[in-house]
């Protein structure tokens, strides 16, 4: 489709260091599913506090660039 743009996307980490929710805050929504696609992918180290691994929120910016 030759696309080119910036998408925001709110994502949850979970317990366990995989993503539980993304939520798309802007940019073009046919890049925007791309984006929530490939996010939904990812996997962290979990997080911890005093010890237990917790939950938390991040934002993510996924920048598409045409070679």
């Amino acid at each position: 489709m030759h696309l080119e743009g910036t998408v925001e996307l709110q994502a949850n980490i979970s317990q366990s260091g995989g993503i539980s929710e993304v939520k798309q805050l802007s940019g073009s929504p046919i890049l925007g599913r791309a984006a929530v696609d490939a996010v939904r992918q990812w996997k962290y180290k979990p997080y911890y506090l005093n010890g237990q691994p917790v939950e938390i929120q991040t934002q993510v910016t996924v920048n598409f660039k045409l070679p």
